[in-house]
């Protein structure tokens, strides 16, 4: 039984093809955007795909992602510092960053599964290494939710020992930060536009903080000069005794 339209859009979007790389090695691409599929089906869209020489079938990609319990949708912090009151307290909360964690299933298929998976991941691991050291991002889709602009922490191999195949699960660790190039971005060419348009003044601009009826200060001659030296009022002293003639003729 054929699947839905809505089923395969479904599958390709959440499943088959969640991870999104933006920037980086995909920005010279029409829209900044490269599907993982184009990484991993890569073979596919070569011999038959983009041809129309082979039908499509979903059961036949090369791995199906899915989002692992503990992805995060709001991630707060509550303040450690005291707090004034409980009023304060709660609404004193700290934003973190969001995670999220993909579950991508990849075991080998086919006579030649694993000459094609060995090519596969090497082509995988190298996108994802030169995508990070470009200052790429990803955007992670979920059926609760759309992660953009986020950065990739690990790929970890957690294949168990249920299957016979070594290495057909991998772990990717994705964070959301708080602040995005674009956020940073945003907020420059908001504070060069307000410098570039200037702030307008209405009338004649004056010195902030000082009143323009504020005269001159006076000049330093016109400083009075220090009193003269005497007793302070009230005090009483006495006269100053004559100096004695020392008599004779000099």
């Amino acid at each position: 039984m054929g699947l839905s339209a809505g089923m395969a859009a479904f599958r390709m979007s959440f499943q088959l093809s969640p991870i999104i790389f933006t920037g980086g090695i995909a920005a010279n691409i029409p829209g900044g955007m490269l599907p993982i599929i184009l990484i991993t089906e890569a073979l596919s869209f070569v011999q038959g795909i983009l041809s129309g020489g082979q039908e499509l079938n979903l059961d036949d990609f090369f791995a199906n992602f899915t989002p692992l319990p503990g992805s995060t949708l709001i991630s707060q912090q509550t303040g450690k510092y005291p707090f004034a009151n409980q009023a304060v307290a709660a609404n004193s909360v700290i934003r973190q960053p969001l995670k999220i964690t993909m579950r991508m299933v990849c075991p080998a298929r086919g006579p030649a599964g694993y000459a094609v998976k060995l090519a596969t991941m090497t082509a995988l691991r190298a996108a994802f290494a030169l995508h990070n050291a470009s200052g790429g991002t990803y955007t992670i889709a979920t059926p609760s939710f759309f992660y953009t602009n986020c950065l990739m922490l690990d790929m970890v191999d957690t294949s168990q020992g249920a299957s016979q195949q070594a290495q057909n699960t991998y772990q990717l660790d994705f964070e959301q930060p708080l602040l995005t190039l674009q956020d940073a971005v945003q907020a420059q060419n908001n504070l060069m536009a307000r410098l570039t348009a200037g702030t307008p003044v209405g009338g004649n601009p004056t010195w902030s903080g000082l009143s323009p009826t504020v005269g001159t200060p006076p000049s330093l001659g016109a400083v009075g000069t220090i009193p003269a030296a005497g007793a302070p009022a009230g005090v009483l002293t006495a006269a100053p005794s004559p100096i004695p003639s020392l008599g004779g003729p000099f």
